[in-house]
């Protein structure tokens, strides 16, 4: 399951390094332009989302990963041959339907054995292996680049979704019993996105979600233009975005831990709660500033804002999914496609307003966090 949700996170951070040649070797127009790479295959995650659910509560869990899979790899063969800006954008969009295969049913795989928090136990130490890769992955583009050229970068998604395909097709057994799969029509899918919609916690959750992860995608596709251009760190980029990773695996690795002890409410309102308060407040110091803050500065709140981060990823994804388990594919499908749709617009937002320094980055951080907050506090508010 790490392995193929690790997809996504794959395709994002692998290319990181290489943004800059991508988009002066295919015509992109400006250096902003180039964050489209990462942006495009968000939307196709956003799109692919809604389609994967439904179709794996229809025709089974296995069958709809094989699917996306395959997409997957035809796009990653279309940015290979990539000749224009334009036809490197539909590849990533085509990555992007794909990797939605696994990324929305390996949620729906899990929901049919687990629930509550033994779901957010079991998919915090799920996502400790995801976080592996962006610790890793900018380092491998980078490597891969250096030797290789930027193409190759894609050819090495194909080979690592082939082993995927290989291991899970061997090794994995079917959840979504025959007796418990519904007809892929409309009615039953909108039915399924109606009672997910109506559902106080399921939205709640959901939007809380996209707003989290609306500051992260801001952070993630201005990453490479803070590091390089603002601190310029050059070569060493790929070795502090991996420090950043870990804090995102470490804060998973405790909250699989601690999550059985304390539940995922509590631990999440106060992680959501700590990274505004720490957000607001480097932002006002930021203001007196006439320059960027020195880099150990940053790196120390970027630390301490991805260990909240990290705490929320599985907690969000179980407390949205907690009443939705008679309907996971599509609940799945309406969870995921919903916050990826709210971050991407987000988090594109933030990217596009990179001036150079950390502030727009850092705004949206703490006002996206704020947001989060008082969506929370409205979704457990007991009704009068």
């Amino acid at each position: 399951m790490a392995l193929l949700i690790s997809l996504v996170a794959l395709s994002i951070d692998a290319m990181l390094p290489a943004l800059p040649a991508i988009g002066e070797e295919l015509g992109a127009r400006n250096a902003n332009d180039a964050q489209l790479v990462l942006s495009a295959l968000f939307a196709g995650l956003a799109a692919g989302q809604m389609i994967y659910g439904p179709v794996s509560d229809s025709i089974g869990r296995k069958p709809a990963i094989y699917a996306g899979l395959a997409i997957f790899s035809a796009g990653c063969v279309l940015s290979v041959l990539a000749a224009s800006f334009e036809v490197m954008i539909l590849g990533r969009i085509l990555q992007g339907l794909g990797a939605a295969g696994p990324r929305v049913v390996v949620v729906a795989l899990v929901r049919d054995r687990y629930e509550g928090r033994a779901m957010a136990r079991v998919m915090s130490f799920v996502m400790m292996v995801f976080i592996c890769v962006p610790a890793l992955a900018p380092a491998i583009g980078q490597t891969i680049q250096q030797f290789f050229g930027w193409r190759a970068i894609f050819v090495s998604f194909l080979a690592i979704a082939l082993i995927g395909l290989c291991w899970f097709a061997a090794r994995q057994e079917e959840t979504c019993r025959r007796e418990d799969r519904v007809p892929f029509v409309g009615g039953v899918i909108l039915s399924g996105i109606v009672e997910t919609l109506k559902s106080r916690v399921a939205l709640g959750y959901t939007i809380a979600a996209g707003f989290v992860f609306g500051a992260f995608i801001g952070f993630l596709v201005s990453a490479q233009q803070i590091f390089q251009t603002t601190y310029g760190t050059g070569e060493l980029f790929p070795l502090y975005f991996a420090i950043l990773a870990i804090a995102v695996g470490s804060a998973s690795t405790v909250n699989g831990t601690i999550v059985m002890r304390f539940g995922m409410r509590l631990i999440s309102f106060r992680a959501v709660l700590i990274m505004s308060l720490l957000s607001a407040l480097f932002w006002l110091y930021l203001l007196t500033l006439t320059a960027a803050p020195e880099f150990w500065l940053f790196m120390a709140y970027m630390l301490m804002t991805f260990f909240c981060f990290g705490l929320l990823l599985a907690n969000f994804q179980a407390l949205a999914m907690e009443p939705l388990g008679h309907i996971a594919g599509v609940g799945a499908a309406v969870v995921s496609s919903l916050t990826t749709v709210i971050s991407l617009i987000l988090g594109t937002i933030i990217g596009q307003l990179y001036d150079g320094t950390i502030l727009p980055m850092v705004s949206g951080i703490a006002g996206l966090a704020i947001l989060s907050v008082f969506t929370m506090m409205w979704t457990d508010r007991k009704p009068v």
